[in-house]
């Protein structure tokens, strides 16, 4: 593709490497799900109520969680086989055109019922490069990483989100202080996704100047290539991938709650003004992107499973208060609202980087993080801003929804106990050395588990 740099890159790059690709990611997201909540139910299902049309514009948000598995497959096939630079280029550019060219599908009343079969098959593709995206990302960072840092430095792609969040929010508000709501439903909802290009080319120039990571080039020199990582992860870990999947729902599903669906309920529900909302997001991203890296660097001293379940616990306690805050209609309490909310995701997303990909052995590291991350972003980030809207469609309160938190946030405490502390496990091909002698235990999929390092 090019030339790989032979000398290892500065701390700033693999930081900047790292995030721009989960800035991106965030960014598509985000402008996707906030359009889908306030025009695109009119553009592209104008024959539907107001709810269903709502509905079935964050059905194609959900439709980029689905395929995010399939390029969790196939870009971790290639990602543990060819090189985690390669396959972070190649989804990078899927998913920022993918984005581009969303602003671009005419509406319904243009090419009718084509309008949103196109939506769908970009939100597909979209979610397919970003289905490979965030696996490589925290292995660029975390394999580059000294072996007590690898917390710190798995949180460089983890403030993607707040950068994505506070970029899409800005381009909202710039727009709809410049433009009339008519022109902005017409044509101005287009302009975050065709700005999207600007960062693109941006993270191809740094992605295209990284070398690969030494940990990679060093399984790759003790020829530990597997034939199908896919198969062999499910193989050797299903428990892993199994409790891991299940006990991270939580993170994704708390930030799209808080953001999406939070954003939909208090323009349409509590008729906030939009600007209003627009402008809390903006002020709780600092917030968010500071304690994921507080709570990253905490889990290299105290450990990634204290954290998390500490998020878990907090998140439960707080799934009430969230939405009694915004009922309020006062700025400073929304605020609030939305600050201790992304204070929760922070809590448990910071350590999410490394510790998701530390629960698996090198050679099928990329595949196996990335599948975690794919299949629970499909319920905490594509079904839960459905739940949430058709639980308080039907019964015109937020108390189910509270309750769905809370049932999401005990799920991680049942299951993020029973996977391993892996603050102190070997990273490298060290871990190799062991397969031999625990060849029973990887069948059986234990390594990994509480006890176990992986």
């Amino acid at each position: 593709m090019t030339a790989v740099a032979t000398r290892a890159p500065s701390r700033g790059r693999i930081a900047v490497a790292s995030c721009i690709g989960t800035a991106i990611e965030f960014y598509d997201f985000y402008i996707y799900g906030t359009a889908a909540a306030l025009v695109f139910g009119t553009l592209f299902f104008p024959s539907f109520s107001a709810t269903a049309g709502t509905l079935a514009a964050l059905a194609t948000f959900a439709v980029g969680f689905i395929a995010r598995p399939l390029g969790a497959v196939i870009f971790g096939h290639f990602g543990d086989r060819l090189g985690r630079k390669r396959m972070l280029i190649v989804s990078l550019l899927l998913m920022g055109l993918s984005t581009v060219l969303i602003g671009c599908v005419p509406s319904y009343a243009s090419i009718g019922v084509a309008a949103p079969v196109l939506l769908a098959v970009l939100r597909f593709l979209q979610g397919i490069g970003l289905g490979g995206e965030w696996g490589g990302a925290v292995l660029l960072a975390t394999e580059y990483a000294p072996s007590r840092s690898r917390g710190l430095y798995s949180a460089y792609p983890q403030i993607g989100p707040a950068i994505g969040l506070v970029l899409g929010n800005v381009l909202y508000l710039v727009m709809g202080s410049v433009m009339s709501p008519s022109a902005f439903t017409s044509w101005g909802w287009r302009i975050p996704f065709w700005a999207s290009a600007v960062l693109l080319v941006i993270g191809y120039y740094i992605r295209i100047r990284i070398a690969e990571t030494p940990v990679f080039r060093a399984a790759l020199d003790a020829g530990q290539r597997v034939r199908v990582p896919f198969v062999e992860v499910w193989r050797r870990q299903p428990g892993v991938l199994v409790l891991a999947t299940l006990g991270f729902v939580l993170a994704i599903m708390l930030f799209y709650v808080i953001t999406t669906f939070c954003l939909s309920y208090a323009t349409g529900t509590l008729h906030i003004d939009k600007t209003t909302m627009l402008i809390e997001e903006i002020v709780a991203a600092p917030v968010m992107a500071a304690s994921t890296l507080g709570f990253a660097a905490l889990s290299d001293r105290v450990g990634r499973r204290p954290v998390c379940i500490a998020a878990a616990v907090l998140s439960a306690v707080w799934a009430f208060p969230l939405f009694w805050l915004m009922q309020t209609h006062r700025p400073l309490l929304i605020g609030v609202a939305m600050v201790v909310g992304l204070l929760c995701f922070g809590l448990i997303y910071g350590p999410l980087g490394a510790w998701c990909p530390e629960l698996f052995r090198v050679r099928y590291r990329y595949t196996g993080a990335s599948f975690v991350y794919g299949v629970a972003g499909i319920v905490g980030g594509g079904i839960s801003p459905l739940v949430a809207t058709d639980i308080l469609a039907g019964t015109h309160s937020t108390t189910g929804i509270s309750w769905y938190i809370i049932g999401i946030a005990v799920l991680s405490l049942v299951c993020l106990p029973f996977l391993a502390e892996t603050r102190t496990a070997d990273y490298s091909d060290g871990l190799l050395a062991r397969e031999h002698r625990d060849a029973p235990a990887l069948a059986r999929g234990q390594l990994g588990f509480r006890g176990r390092t992986a």
